[in-house]
């Protein structure tokens, strides 16, 4: 008795090759534009100290790519305490108010007098409303043994009825004029660059989320 054999006829499978389902690569994200950044310079007295902290303040925002410094200087802008308006305080505005309202985000630099800020800060600070509200806002003091601390603290009281926001990290700097040599550079390199770095990552960090928030609905302060 013969055993069955297949039928030779009887179609074959063919053999295929699976097709390369490797997903595509990811598109790389957009790079994010950088933020608008006013340093504010609170000091206006004559010798102050002020301009040594910004010259390197500004320098260290400048390294980075994140942020685009303007700088509003409290000592050129002339603005009458009485609050009322009149055509020479509107020209005083023009000069000021605009890199105000462009900021996506702030630093303001503080001197310390008698345990709080400048009265020319709080000028500044009261004859705008709108250009802080719902912005991040850093704080750098200087000063002697409180290294303007309490200046920085009383700010942090203004700005919450503007409703902007301050960071939580500070820089500060202790007996301020002998904390900087004669370049213009702190004497201690390693804890200042610190500190401003995790105060520059924050106020980033706040400036991006609360524009992409502002960008979903209107701020209703």
């Amino acid at each position: 008795m013969k055993t069955p054999t297949a039928d030779s006829t009887a179609p074959t499978t063919a053999s295929t090759t699976a097709p390369n389902t490797a997903p595509a690569p990811a598109p790389l994200p957009e790079p994010e534009p950088p933020v608008r950044v006013t340093v504010v310079v609170a000091s206006n007295r004559e010798g102050r100290f002020g301009p040594v902290v910004a010259d390197w303040l500004l320098g260290r925002i400048g390294e980075r790519a994140d942020f685009v410094p303007e700088v509003v200087d409290v000592a050129s802008v002339h603005l009458p305490t009485t609050l009322s308006p009149t055509p020479e305080t509107a020209a005083q505005l023009t000069r000021v108010s605009p890199a105000l309202a462009a900021a996506d985000a702030f630093v303001v630099l503080t001197p310390e007098y008698n345990h709080s800020f400048p009265a020319g800060l709080k000028n500044l600070i009261d004859w705008h409303y709108t250009e802080w509200r719902a912005k991040p806002v850093a704080l750098v003091s200087y000063g002697g043994l409180a290294g303007g601390l309490r200046a920085a603290e009383h700010l942090r009281q203004v700005f919450a009825e503007l409703h902007a926001v301050t960071v939580r990290d500070t820089v500060s700097f202790h007996g301020a004029g002998a904390a900087f040599d004669a370049k213009g550079q702190p004497r201690d390199t390693t804890g200042p660059a610190a500190a401003v770095d995790v105060m520059l990552d924050q106020l980033a960090w706040w400036a991006r989320a609360l524009m992409e928030a502002k960008g979903r609905r209107p701020y209703v302060g």
